[in-house]
């Protein structure tokens, strides 16, 4: 008798703690998740097809990289301690453990089965998204219009249009003057750019992309890397 009630003690004891433990981790939790809401991310971290309002997406998303797995050209990727993004942001990481890609690296492909979107469990990724081409995952612009080939005069280049998959609608080639020196530049219709970053990852230039996507969750004035 004595022996057990020893054991049943020692069994309280585990179970109290266990639930102090619990309690702790989830208070550390809310607050890392409320932390994250108030920081947007970097403005060159885009989150996959179809994903909610950056609040609405983290009270949604659990974590569990189904929507990676299912992405068949593994363009998509889960944030980890080694993200910190641009350090001159007060955006600080990736959210651990939420999807993103960056355009420069590999773009969305734009399949039209938009696999990653019904392998969401919860709906982070809106299942009512059925047409790849109304994604909005962010919009292109021509970001450092001095170094575009076209813009500056330097040569006439549209590698940008030709790897749109939205042809004659989300980006062009526009005759005019540029303030650069050139005689034609690329123009986006945001009305029509789904955000993929098929024309930054297809800009000829070295390093950073002339023309770049600015995330949907990005606050004004933010950067990309």
């Amino acid at each position: 008798m004595v022996g057990q009630r020893k054991t049943v003690r020692i069994s309280r004891r585990k179970a109290v703690a266990s639930l102090l433990a619990l309690g702790a981790t989830s208070a550390l939790l809310a607050a890392r998740v409320r932390g994250e809401r108030a920081r947007p991310l970097p403005a060159d971290r885009l989150r996959p097809p179809g994903a909610l309002d950056a609040a609405a997406f983290l009270d949604a998303c659990v974590r569990c990289g189904l929507c990676v797995r299912a992405c068949p050209y593994d363009v998509l990727r889960l944030g980890d301690l080694g993200d910190l993004g641009d350090p001159r942001e007060p955006a600080g990481a990736v959210p651990l453990g939420t999807p993103f890609f960056v355009a420069r690296s590999a773009a969305c492909r734009m399949c039209e089965d938009i696999p990653c979107v019904p392998a969401c469990p919860t709906g982070a990724l809106d299942h009512a998204l059925d047409d790849i081409r109304d994604a909005r995952m962010g919009t292109a612009g021509l970001s450092d219009p001095e170094r575009c080939l076209s813009a500056s005069g330097a040569a006439y280049c549209d590698s940008c249009v030709k790897a749109c998959p939205i042809q004659g609608r989300a980006i062009r080639m526009q005759q005019g003057r540029t303030a650069q020196g050139g005689t034609i530049r690329p123009v986006v219709d945001a009305a029509h750019c789904t955000g993929c970053g098929l024309c930054e990852q297809a800009c000829v230039l070295d390093g950073a992309s002339a023309i770049t996507v600015r995330a949907r969750h990005a606050a004004p004035g933010s950067s990309a890397t």
